[in-house]
């Protein structure tokens, strides 16, 4: 039997019990009538772990039946992937309500850049669902507190497209893993969600990124979250937005991908820039992909 424990004692509750995935919150910014689906629980008692492979090929637009089985589907085989490859100990980064479920031989402390009072504070449209309580508050791209070759583990779930170095920000995760560490990310595959009307970023823009800081392309960023995301047309109003967005440094998606593109951008760091991680998984998870990268000797 597999056994997962549920980190409910890290919740801290709201007045309400619903739950949203990052995407959802993000998206009741731009469209406030927006619902929060919340979740059932799932028993993974009778699952076969071999049942992983088929699991992750199902596509949501080919796929039929309700939307809530095909993310039940999706949180079985995040888990799945969890039971075999996280143990010891490790952080998650940016968990909100929507923490990782890891067997019970993994502990986890979570990282946020805020307190849980702080971190409803900025974001409102998060006053209606339940977070993780935070045990480290620190930048999630540079993680400065933590100490090198520290961790078992990372957990980035739907954290790398708010990064806005993305490759620096998997250079840090990494330099806090052992070596043999695991680093577990989610990333959203844009043409299911809010971004599917925006533009694959280059890896190109990436490198950039990475070679000069990430200022050049910042304010594009943010004006395109308004214009294509947010859905302001209005040429006042979107520059208004924009700039109170970069005010108080609303976490958006920076960048975005399908699955070959972030493959591309994987294959390119590992041979342009000779990182030390092997890809170990690489995998379609609904409106997602999971990507296992194992930290190697340099």
């Amino acid at each position: 039997m597999l056994n997962f424990i549920k980190r409910a004692k890290n919740l801290v509750p709201s007045s309400s019990t619903s739950l949203a995935s990052p995407e959802q919150n993000s998206a009741s910014l731009s469209n406030p009538s927006a619902s929060a689906l919340a979740e059932p629980g799932l028993k993974l008692d009778s699952v076969n772990p071999g049942q992983v492979t088929t699991l992750a090929n199902i596509d949501p637009v080919d796929s039929q039946g309700p939307e809530v089985e095909q993310k039940s589907f999706a949180k079985i085989n995040r888990e799945l992937i969890a039971n075999n490859y996280l143990t010891g100990t490790g952080i998650e980064i940016g968990a909100l309500n929507h923490p990782l479920y890891v067997p019970s031989n993994a502990q986890v402390k979570y990282v946020d850049r805020m307190s849980v009072p702080d971190l409803r504070t900025h974001y409102p449209e998060l006053n209606a669902v339940n977070l993780v309580e935070v045990d480290i508050i620190d930048n999630g791209e540079s993680l400065t507190t933590i100490a090198e070759a520290s961790q078992d583990f990372v957990i980035a779930n739907h954290f790398i497209e708010h990064c806005q170095n993305t490759i620096a920000s998997l250079c840090s995760m990494l330099r806090v893993l052992k070596i043999g560490g695991v680093l577990y990310l989610a990333i959203p595959d844009k043409r299911y969600t809010f971004d599917c009307d925006r533009a694959v970023t280059p890896v190109e823009h990436i490198l950039r990124d990475y070679e000069e800081g990430p200022e050049w392309s910042r304010r594009h960023h943010f004006e395109e979250w308004t214009r294509i995301v947010n859905k302001i047309q209005d040429d006042h109003e979107a520059e208004v937005q924009t700039s109170h967005l970069m005010a108080i440094d609303y976490s958006i998606h920076y960048h975005v991908w399908t699955q070959t593109e972030f493959l591309d951008l994987l294959l390119t760091m590992k041979k342009t820039l000779n990182l030390a991680f092997e890809l170990e998984l690489f995998c379609k998870n609904g409106d997602e992909m999971i990507v296992i990268l194992r930290k190697s000797e340099a």
